[in-house]
């Protein structure tokens, strides 16, 4: 074997940890500071804003210094004071909605916004246990001293009653229903028992839960009847037009590219018209002007793939074009998100193209990278 006699180049390290995704209420500081600092209004017990400035700080605004709070979610000013105003009371949240229409971005802003804090999640899957909701046990201690406050691993939802903040849960509808109706007790009682301890932990002021559920996935499992009396339900709906759709994927794509460190390079406008155009049609199963009647594909096309899909498109042009985004950067990343059943959803992808895109004007470029990414 052969041993180089140059030395290997090491990357130089960093003082500063950069991270990939800060939370809400880092990314936001400055507004959230701000905002503080210029609201007037009654604030309910540890809330860091009132409610008016919470929703302020969701839609966007401007303080009485002329500093612009930029929107966090563009939709009905009335969906997020219902929202906003459910956790003044003592009804949990419950954010309902196919993928993609910002239940999740809600529910961390709101956190961030009301408690100063987005962290305290519990990430509901199949696999959740009922420590996730409750608490659970640090086995070395338990088996050594017995059970003792000690001992106790406290959960998400246990620490946001301490502290009386807002405790976020994300896929309710994923977790196992034993599992959902650990929080009964939580959301109507205000109370978590420890019965090994003899114990229970009391909600302080300001602790409440913001659920997230999608409602378009099957195979998960339904509230029940008990548990979903406990929450107020709003309805996070898809963008009401193609113009409010263009102008969310426009600036999230651009946040995203600076977040991600990509080279400044603008979405064409005319590629994000074109994406947002496609998704649109494919998931209403009629084309913009009402004429044709289309398949509907088995994916889920919301604003938050057409994002993902430019946002490659950003990238591929960035490294590996001249730095113009052209129609060939997106045409792939649309075959993948629309394709996700490769027998029914190339059926659809097939007829859309021959029947929609082949003959509209000025798509004939776009027809051309398709056929061509879909055969490759």
């Amino acid at each position: 074997m052969t041993v180089s006699a140059h030395p290997v180049a090491m990357p130089e390290q960093s003082d500063s940890i950069v991270v990939l995704r800060p939370h809400a209420e880092q990314q936001y500081a400055v507004e959230l500071a701000a905002l503080a600092a210029d609201d007037q209004r009654q604030r309910p017990a540890r809330w860091r804003l009132s409610p008016a400035a919470v929703v302020t700080y969701l839609l966007g605004g401007e303080t009485s210094d002329g500093m612009q709070i930029t929107p966090k979610y563009v939709g009905s000013r009335r969906l997020m004071e219902v929202a906003v105003a459910t956790l003044v009371t003592d009804r949990a949240l419950l954010l309902l909605g196919i993928p993609g229409t910002a239940k999740t971005w809600v529910s961390e802003h709101l956190a961030a916004a009301i408690s100063g804090d987005s962290t305290l999640l519990v990430q509901g899957t199949a696999g959740t246990g009922e420590e996730a909701i409750r608490y659970g046990w640090n086995y070395a201690r338990l088996l050594s001293e017995g059970p003792s406050e000690a001992a106790l691993v406290p959960s998400p939802v246990m620490r946001g009653m301490r502290s009386g903040s807002i405790v976020r849960i994300e896929e309710l509808t994923r977790m196992p229903s034993d599992v959902q109706d650990a929080l009964i007790t939580v959301l109507s009682e205000k109370t978590l028992p420890v019965p090994e301890l003899g114990s229970e932990v009391q909600a302080e002021r300001g602790f409440n839960v913001i659920a997230t559920a999608n409602d378009r996935d099957r195979g998960v499992n339904e509230l029940s009847s008990a548990l979903r009396r406990r929450f107020n339900t709003v309805i996070l709906p898809l963008p009401a037009s193609a113009e409010e759709e263009v102008a969310i994927v426009r600036r999230r794509v651009r946040e995203l590219g600076d977040a991600l460190q990509l080279p400044p390079i603008p979405p064409a406008a005319e590629e994000i018209r074109r994406v947002v155009t496609i998704f649109r049609e494919l998931r209403n199963g009629v084309t913009e002007d009402g004429r044709l009647s289309l398949k509907i594909s088995s994916a889920t096309l919301s604003t938050a793939e057409v994002i993902s899909v430019l946002t490659q498109g950003v990238a591929l042009a960035a490294h590996f074009g001249n730095g113009q985004m052209t129609v060939e950067d997106v045409a792939a990343g649309v075959v993948g998100a629309v394709i996700k059943d490769p027998i029914h959803d190339s059926v659809v992808w097939r007829e859309y193209l021959e029947g929609v895109v082949r003959d509209r004007p000025g798509w004939a470029d776009f027809y051309t990278a398709a056929r061509s990414a879909a055969d490759s």
